[in-house]
């Protein structure tokens, strides 16, 4: 065997192995929108449970839900869109539906009732849905679920998120925060 042949079937062996051992790490870091996201005031979706007030008009308050459309179905006005708004935008959409014939001067007020899940998966104690509470990072979530498993990489997490409606996932530190509605994959380590 010659240099040239041993350095060869390096070359190939290089060739094999480096897209195999590439294609198990596919690191995709988040984008730069997906930490601005959570420094936004909060967007409302589907799951989110609103308590909304109407001053002085008892029978307009109550506890309304965001539907799978992106609505609320409010009393007198009908269909409300609230997907993407933030409760400012949406109390003055009411309002203003509202004021078309229903009411002089309504003073409406919104406060988040129960937000939208959150989901884990992977190597956690106890994968699923879990309740989303304000504030919460993905170091709290990964509790909830029961913790780390024995082979879960604990360094960083792959979390998909909704973000001006597109669907964008990327890999952040366990300390990061999270939003309603995202997803988060806890990996299995290599060693």
């Amino acid at each position: 065997m010659t240099f040239a042949t041993i350095n060869k079937g390096m070359l190939l062996a290089l060739a094999l192995i480096v897209p195999a051992v590439a294609g198990c790490s596919s690191y995709r870091p988040a984008p730069k929108a997906f930490h601005e996201a959570t420094i936004q005031p909060y967007r409302l979706d589907s799951g989110d449970r609103l308590r909304i007030t109407v001053f002085e008009q008892t029978g307009l308050t109550n506890t309304y839900s965001i539907d799978q459309a992106g609505y609320v179905a409010f009393p007198l006005v009908g269909a409300v869109p609230a997907r993407g708004k933030t409760i400012q935008e949406l109390e003055g959409a009411i309002a203003a539906k509202l004021r078309q014939g229903y009411l002089r001067d309504p003073d409406v007020s919104i406060e988040v009732d129960r937000y939208r899940s959150i989901y884990i998966m992977g190597e956690v104690g106890q994968a699923g849905q879990y309740s989303y509470v304000a504030g919460m990072t993905i170091q709290n979530a990964i509790a909830v679920a029961g913790g780390f498993s024995p082979r879960a990489n604990q360094g960083s997490v792959d979390v998909t998120r909704k973000i001006n409606g597109k669907i964008l996932t990327g890999r952040v530190s366990i300390s990061d925060p999270i939003l309603a509605g995202d997803t988060i994959y806890v990996r299995e380590r290599l060693f």
